[in-house]
């Protein structure tokens, strides 16, 4: 062999959005696939989801007695340990440094950091969702879908039930930090019918304060045969979370269309994903949908955020199509895309990966849906706490979402996240410390910047 006219091209960026579970990072070690294997067991005498109907997946009655097999779920135990392989982790979304040169705002000194307010009990009180009424399709603790103000634009996200700060830290205190930061959303994740009753609960107290809390479900592909096994699963789950509590936004799955990557590839093009796996994806958003949407028909549903170039995924739902190009599949409906954003992404107007560079908001809106970037943030290996901080507000994160929301209908952005993971866990991305109390120049630098860009 010539090796003087061998080319070996190794393109970090991709290989670590493939989600190799060599290098991946999961929250979770205890118990891998428990939260889907138990709602696989709660739903088990379900009808099916295939793929071979034509029908939009909102459609709870679609899948041949679903809903009434279903109904019975929401009852059912299930762990309230997350299983791997749902997409928690920060590590998927890393592709390696963008090159160039980032324009950012000025630093924020460490000093000028203001405390929040701290005088909140410091453990969190019992709480719980009301009692939903009886029938398959009752509500749940909400008779009507809260109404909310008019425009949510500033977000943070949380992880109420992943423990660290977040169990330390009541529920008042939280509220309190949400509200002197000027954030109007609150994303936390459930999994189980125990954490969604949790949530449930801890959304009445926001809700109370002004802040708005919606539910990311989660579930992984790997414990499943087939579409209809998944489908089922998802039922279970978008059933338990809607009649637990009636958000008025429900989130269907996390970056797991990372999952389906074949091998080192951007994911802009369908043939980038595995056929097999795609349809038991298909099969888990279609049934969280319906599920939801058998007990809530008001709340909006947001197509579980992706990340880096991986739209071709969404491109698919939309259009009915399947990785091998073949059409005529279930269509997916929704109502608000969701994306994720992360520094060494760079500008998410002009990424650049195998296939060239691409303008990740142009195609997102090309969807035809509202964009909410509901993960964005700084690595923690960036550099210095302020020059996290600066670029966290700078040119090429909240800078630039502000001014081109109006250009790509971005109704929404929502930093990640609240606390810094403890030790063993992913990372620092807080805006406080993992104490819970202690805030970083990134918690003033978000504040300072929601004060004078207000939308």
């Amino acid at each position: 062999m010539d090796f003087d006219h061998l080319v070996v091209r190794i393109d970090m960026t991709n290989l670590i959005h493939a989600g190799d579970p060599a290098i991946r990072l999961t929250r979770f070690k205890a118990v891998a696939l428990a939260a889907a294997m138990s709602m696989l067991l709660a739903a088990c005498g379900g009808g099916g989801g295939g793929g071979g109907s034509t029908a939009s997946s909102t459609d709870a009655t679609q899948s041949g007695g679903a809903s009434t097999s279903a109904s019975a779920s929401t009852s059912a135990s299930a762990s309230d340990i997350p299983a791997a392989g749902t997409q928690t982790s920060k590590t998927t979304t890393s592709p390696s440094s963008a090159s160039g040169v980032v324009n950012v705002a000025p630093e924020t000194p460490a000093s000028s950091v203001s405390n929040p307010v701290t005088n909140a009990p410091a453990t969190n009180p019992v709480v719980s969702a009301p009692a939903p009424a009886s029938g398959a399709n009752a509500g749940g603790g909400n008779v009507t879908t809260p109404q909310q103000p008019a425009r949510l634009f500033y977000g943070v996200n949380g992880h109420n039930n992943e423990g660290g700060a977040y169990d330390i830290s009541s529920y008042a205190l939280q509220l309190s930090q949400l509200q002197d930061l000027g954030a109007k959303l609150y994303r936390n994740e459930v999994y189980s019918q125990g954490t969604a009753t949790k949530l449930a609960g801890i959304a009445q107290i926001m809700a109370a304060g002004g802040v708005t809390v919606y539910p990311v479900m989660l579930m992984g592909i790997s414990a499943f045969n087939d579409e209809t096994e998944a489908y089922n699963a998802g039922f279970a789950l978008g059933q338990q979370t809607a009649t637990s509590r009636r958000y008025p936004y429900y989130e269907v799955t996390n970056e797991m269309e990372a999952e389906l990557l074949i091998g080192n590839v951007d994911g802009v093009y369908p043939q980038q994903f595995d056929i097999a796996k795609f349809r038991k994806l298909r099969g888990v958003i279609r049934g969280m949908i319906a599920g939801i949407k058998s007990v809530d028909t008001s709340g909006k549903i947001i197509m579980g955020g992706g990340t880096w170039l991986h739209y071709g995924f969404d491109q698919m739902l939309a259009a009915g199509m399947e990785p091998d190009g073949s059409i005529g599949h279930p269509v997916v409906d929704w109502d608000i895309t969701a994306w994720h954003w992360y520094s060494e992404q760079g500008d998410i107007t002009n990424a650049c990966g195998g296939t060239g560079c691409h303008n990740v908001l142009a195609a997102l809106k090309a969807l035809g849906k509202p964009i909410w970037i509901n993960e964005f943030g700084v690595r923690p290996n960036y550099g210095t706490d302020q020059q996290i901080a600066a670029y966290l507000v700078g040119n090429t994160m909240m800078a630039q979402f502000v001014s081109l929301a109006s250009t790509y209908d971005i109704e929404s952005i929502q930093v990640y996240e609240l606390y810094d993971d403890p030790v063993g866990g992913e990372g620092a991305f807080g805006l406080l410390r993992n104490d819970g109390l202690t805030p970083k120049p990134a918690y003033t630098a978000f504040k300072t910047f929601i004060t004078a860009h207000p939308m």
